[in-house]
């Protein structure tokens, strides 16, 4: 049977976003393709490409953080973000909708290499390194869902006609679960480590697995539904995160702690120590998703440019920006005030909390908000930067690590570590289980802030409504925030969901 593709050129994506008639420009057989490793990984770098989508990488930041308590959301921004803000749940919600069809595109665009890459008469080198990594962009992908949706449909091939089109819905989390674990350990056994921006390799695959452990494994404890009914006990899946976090941490040494706090969030520096998996976007590139405007999202709207204050009376200059990422104050204030994470990392405010000025030390500029510099690119090319989302960093897989080990000498080492970097003092000796557990929930709430996890990590805990008031005046149960309806769009199209 032929198989139609053109790369590059058009996307063979999910129904819901495509015309499966729609004439090519050009195409590949099944006779003509993935018959050499440049053409597999052709193949590749173009499901790596469906996460530079615009409305994706967005959407990570707006899913993850805007229903949260670490920021607002300016009011006039679209795509149903000041709903999702508000918690105002619907399953008409575009930034909802664009996120779980992008992310089917990057699922049927790895199932398109898995499928013919398995099939292929390339070399084996190459075809398992292909492989490992289209195998952990799909369980990269599932997760992302999962985390958003719950339960979402199984598609564990390419489309090639209009019946595959409508997969049917996973029966339970485990069926997820299942997947995603299967295809890491694929991805574990493919790769090597060998670091490359904006792809994964060996320690990305344990880096997932084991996130994805932790967030069972806490959803599980706190009765979270779907999860609740996941067949292992509590600490099988704590468990299983220590020891692929203990991998991370413990058996390679490309990547690891950077002492640096500032380092981390040099935009120019992506192969620090603290990345794992990083997008490639770059200023260098011709059109947006290759290159990035995330710094300008969290830039304050002043028109005019201005210097930055920095704690060492130091000045750095910039632009103004499209505001859209608003820091509340009573996340602000929950840093210690010694904390390097908020004296480095946030800009604007007024009175004597704001740090932006016309000139160097003069003209104060005062906005009624802070906002987060983790992404701001100090030297753009005009519109264009060379911010990245941080998809998996060394820090955050130090914290699962603590957080699944509990209270031991090597997860307060972890933590105190991080801690150190932001010129603090140790965490509190002799905690509980439960206690340690919860200040290393907190400690993930500063350090990852804006980095697309708080939503997250509130849900897996139980802990959305009771931490951010904005879903308590919306009326939401707990139960209702844990996952977001699948798009209404999506539920039209699939009889299946």
């Amino acid at each position: 049977m032929k198989i139609k593709y053109i790369f590059l050129l058009f996307a063979l994506v999910w129904i819901s976003s495509c015309d499966l008639n729609e004439k090519p420009y050009g195409f590949y057989s099944d006779e003509n393709f993935f018959n050499t490793p440049e053409e597999a990984e052709s193949a590749l770098l173009y499901a790596y490409n469906a996460y530079t989508l615009i409305e994706y990488t967005r959407g990570i930041l707006y899913i993850g953080e805007l229903p949260t308590e670490s920021c607002n959301v300016k009011p006039d921004e679209g795509m149903g973000t000041n709903d999702l803000d508000e918690w105002v749940i619907s399953s008409g919600n575009l930034t909802l909708q664009y996120f779980f069809k992008n992310s089917y595109i990057a699922i049927n665009r790895a199932n398109s290499v898995i499928d013919n890459v398995t099939e292929s008469n390339i070399n084996a080198a190459a075809k398992e390194e292909v492989l490992g990594e289209a195998y952990f962009l799909r369980a990269f992908s599932y997760f992302g869902l999962m985390r958003v949706f719950g339960l979402v449909p199984v598609q564990l091939h390419a489309v090639k006609n209009r019946a595959q089109t409508m997969p049917y819905l996973a029966k339970n989390m485990n069926e997820l679960y299942e997947l995603m674990t299967a295809d890491l350990q694929k991805a574990e056994t493919y790769l090597k480590v060998k670091r490359r921006v904006g792809r994964a390799d060996r320690v990305a695959a344990q880096a997932l697995m084991a996130k994805v452990n932790l967030h069972v494994a806490s959803s599980k404890e706190s009765n979270v539904q779907y999860y609740v009914d996941m067949p292992e006990a509590v600490n099988y899946y704590y468990d299983l995160a220590k020891e692929y976090a203990g991998r991370v941490v413990n058996q390679q040494s490309e990547y690891g702690h950077d002492p640096d706090l500032m380092r981390i969030y040099n935009v120019d520096a992506p192969t620090g120590k603290e990345h794992i998996f990083l997008l490639s976007m770059d200023k260098s590139g011709t059109n947006e998703g290759n290159f990035s405007k995330l710094g300008q999202m969290f830039l304050t709207g002043q028109a005019s440019a201005y210097y930055i204050a920095r704690p060492d009376g130091s000045y750095v200059y910039t632009r103004g920006g499209f505001g859209v990422f608003q820091t509340t104050s009573s996340f602000y204030d929950s840093y210690h005030n010694d904390d390097k994470r908020k004296t480095w990392l946030y800009g604007g405010g007024s009175g004597t909390e704001a740090n932006l000025y016309s000139t160097p030390g003069g003209g104060a500029i005062n906005i009624s908000y802070k906002f987060s510099l983790k992404y701001v690119d100090f030297n753009p090319d005009g519109v264009k930067e060379s911010s990245k989302p941080f998809l998996l960093r060394y820090s955050d897989i130090a914290l699962v690590y603590a957080e699944a080990a509990g209270p031991t000498t090597e997860a307060y080492s972890l933590v105190n570590q991080i801690r150190a970097r932001a010129g603090l003092a140790d965490l509190t000796p002799g905690l509980t289980l439960a206690a340690f557990r919860d200040a290393v929930i907190q400690e993930r709430a500063w350090e990852l802030a804006f980095e697309g996890n708080r939503l997250y990590d509130l849900r897996r805990k139980a802990r959305v409504v009771i931490t951010d008031a904005k879903a308590q005046a919306a009326g939401v149960s707990e139960a209702q925030a844990a996952f977001y309806p699948i798009p209404q769009l999506e539920q039209d199209l699939n009889p299946n969901i």
